[in-house]
């Protein structure tokens, strides 16, 4: 890594109000010049490739290397559920924390994979030389799919890497990018969840905070720690006020590319249909939890995901609702159609673009209520019965006839995801797959097709816990057994599981086709073709948007306005952990649910710590979900902290960037070692972190 001696000593000049910088960018095209223009910091390749191999995926977040023994640092919250499938109700280590005092003592978590990004390549060329002139815009995005599926199946073939399509630019853009896949990993340590996510539901999404939001895994290799070719070892730098950040990480979807008329669907059908979903499954899995004290574990993440994302989506919601929002993406696109509509060339093969895409929203609005609730939606078995019930027929097809995950090039994915030997938590599948059904009846009707055929008159409860009790699909075994077992006796095999798949099958397959031909291959096509003009216009100044591949972004560590007219500190410590708890009356008051107790030893440490040590800090990189987890580095490339939120202000920069809201929220890497040496008992990680 090597910087200019400038940035090595970075500080910001002081400023009243720092704002956020706008841009997720992929790792090919990291705008340095503007970087350096702006911060004095040149950000060479040998400084980004070293970003890069030291940041991993994990399945619903982000994750880095800090030592050259293969540890891993995620957030909590990230690595929850994994923590949950290795505890149990005596070792309950999401409630009691966990630290393993030896190598030894790592627990395996079984099912649990990584991956590292070693290389992308642009296929836009080979992908789009697949569609001949004068193609209907399904038969276009079925040739693409194909042409994606084969390249990815020679490249894993030829390389022995896992490689994934990545589509950019709404279609403007095609990558194939290839991942080394870590399949053992091991729990290191993690701190209490009452600590690592201090204050709940009703400080989520808000700032000030006081998150221990990390837990540290370590991969693991031929039964040997691994040994990285990257790692980001933390800091002995005090990170201050306006010192320049960096993160890299997994962003998993935003819309910022989106038309008008997307944008506008999103505001008035989209998200309120997705809250109200939300909270009829949150009240599902609630009455689940309430069963028995091992019910209420086992529910407690999913409880959790969903209640983050309602809050979430209705910041995405108040940020489309500003009126100045649609109103600067209306001005936008009215100057990139004007701009296509006085070039021929472009006029021809963009202008209509539009209004195509605003014919294909009014179908989507027709068939979202039918598509959402035709879908195994949260229950792994029923996923897997499915994934059964299709895989064995969909091979023996042609593979351009093809389902997407079926096809040659994904084929491989899709059994490795069927095999896989993740538990499954039974009550829990049972309380979704429930639900499932009991979401159809409700919004579909008795009558429809559908719901007659898979509930025969029974109840949804009853449906689901019949076909729980007389599945075996549960163990990854059986799985491969019926696999193995050839086409003709998995269609005879009487598992009740497959049976309601089998149901599901030719209503979700019909829909599916109506789905891509009516709505997704018209946003991919003329997407795609509004992408290309806007390149030809504008040059690619641009970044795409999110799709859980990784990015860069960067910013200051900044405070903000928080619409009072007060603005939000840029750090908070130790000491105000403690007197958060204090003032909402310590472990003796119940009030808010018990958000802002405390586990006994960290009231025990509190004589021990230094309080003055820095907590979480706010700071300006242009974040969204996928990027929790993120390792946020200085302009040495050293880690800071741990990215694990962002502001509720900020959630509307999911579809228009507002530089003087969007503000992320990070576990400051003092306050991890801090915490590991004087209350986990896990000095000896600590020491590994700073490369002792």
């Amino acid at each position: 890594m090597r910087l200019t001696a400038l940035a090595a000593s970075l500080v910001l000049a002081a400023a009243p109000l720092l704002r956020a910088d706008e841009g997720m960018w992929t790792f090919d095209n990291v705008p340095v010049k503007a970087i350096q223009a702006k911060y004095g910091v040149a950000l060479d390749a040998a400084w980004l490739k070293n970003l890069q191999l030291a940041t991993l995926r994990f399945p619903n977040g982000t994750g880095a290397f800090v030592s050259r023994d293969g540890l891993v640092i995620t957030n909590h919250h990230v690595g929850r559920d994994a923590i949950a499938q290795v505890s149990s109700a005596k070792a309950d280590f999401v409630r009691d924390g966990f630290t393993a005092a030896t190598r030894e003592q790592e627990i395996k978590v079984p099912g649990l994979e990584l991956m590292l990004l070693v290389s992308s390549e642009d296929v836009t060329a080979r992908v789009n030389a697949a569609v001949k002139p004068g193609m209907a815009d399904k038969d276009a995005l079925t040739a693409r799919r194909n042409a994606l599926a084969e390249l990815r199946k020679a490249e894993e073939a030829k390389t022995g890497l896992t490689c994934e399509p990545v589509t950019l630019y709404q279609g403007g853009e095609y990558w194939l990018y290839r991942y080394r896949k870590f399949k053992d990993v091991r729990l290191a340590a993690a701190p209490e969840v009452q600590v690592a996510s201090f204050g709940g539901d009703p400080d989520n999404y808000t700032y000030p905070r006081w998150n221990l939001d990390f837990a540290l895994f370590r991969v693991y290799e031929d039964g040997k720690p691994y040994r990285p070719e990257a790692f980001l070892p933390f800091t002995q730098t005090p990170l201050k006020a306006g010192d320049l950040t960096v993160i890299s990480g997994h962003p998993g979807v935003t819309y910022r590319g989106q038309t008008l008329a997307q944008m506008q669907y999103a505001k008035e059908v989209g998200i309120p249909f997705q809250l109200a979903y939300l909270a009829r499954q949150r009240r599902a899995l609630e009455a689940y939890a309430k069963v028995s004290p091992e019910a209420a574990r086992v529910a407690a993440d999913a409880i959790y995901s969903i209640s983050n994302g309602q809050k979430r989506v209705t910041g995405q919601l108040m940020g489309l609702s500003k009126p100045e929002s649609l109103a600067l993406v209306a001005s936008r696109e009215a100057d990139l159609r004007g701009t296509v509509a006085r070039n021929a060339g472009l006029a021809a093969t963009a202008g209509a673009s539009w209004d195509r895409i605003a014919e294909a929203v009014a179908r989507q609005k027709a068939l979202l209520k039918e598509y959402t609730c035709l879908g195994t939606r949260g229950s792994a078995l029923f996923g897997h019965a499915l994934t059964l019930v299709r895989i064995l027929e969909e091979e023996a097809k042609p593979t351009a006839q093809r389902l997407p995950e079926y096809s040659e090039g994904s084929l491989k994915a899709t059994r490795e995801r069927l095999l896989n030997p993740r538990p499954v938590q039974m009550g829990l599948d049972e309380a979704r797959l429930g639900w499932a059904l009991r979401e159809a009846l409700e919004q579909l009707g008795a009558d429809h097709p559908f719901v007659k055929a898979a509930l025969g008159g029974r109840t949804p409860e009853a449906v689901a816990q019949a076909a729980c009790a007389g599945t075996r699909l549960q163990d990854p075994a059986f799985r491969k057994q019926l696999l193995e077992g050839g086409r003709e006796a998995l269609a005879a095999h009487k598992d009740p599981m497959l049976a309601l798949a089998r149901v599901l099958d030719p209503f979700q397959r019909g829909l599916q086709r109506q789905w891509e031909d009516q709505v997704q291959s018209v946003f991919a096509e003329h997407g795609g073709r509004i992408a290309r003009a806007r390149f030809q216009s504008y040059g690619k100044s641009q970044y795409p948007d999110a799709t859980f591949t990784l990015r860069l972004s960067w910013g200051p560590v900044a405070t903000y306005d928080t619409g009072s007219g007060t603005k939000a500190q840029p750090f908070t410590t130790f000491l105000g952990l403690y007197d958060r708890h204090t003032g909402w009356g310590g472990n003796a008051a119940a009030a808010e649910d018990g958000a802002f107790t405390l586990p006994e030893r960290w009231l025990q440490a509190k004589g021990r710590l230094a309080l003055e040590t820095p907590f979480n800090f706010a700071y300006g990189c242009d974040t969204v979900g996928g990027n929790s987890g993120s390792p946020v580095v200085n302009a040495k490339g050293e880690f800071v902290g741990i990215n694990f939120d962002s502001v509720l202000e900020g959630q509307g920069g999911y579809y228009v960037y507002d530089a003087a809201t969007k503000r992320a929220v990070a576990a400051d890497a003092r306050a991890i070692l801090e915490s590991l040496r004087k209350v986990m008992n896990a000095g000896h990680l600590a020491d590994e972190a700073i490369g002792k």
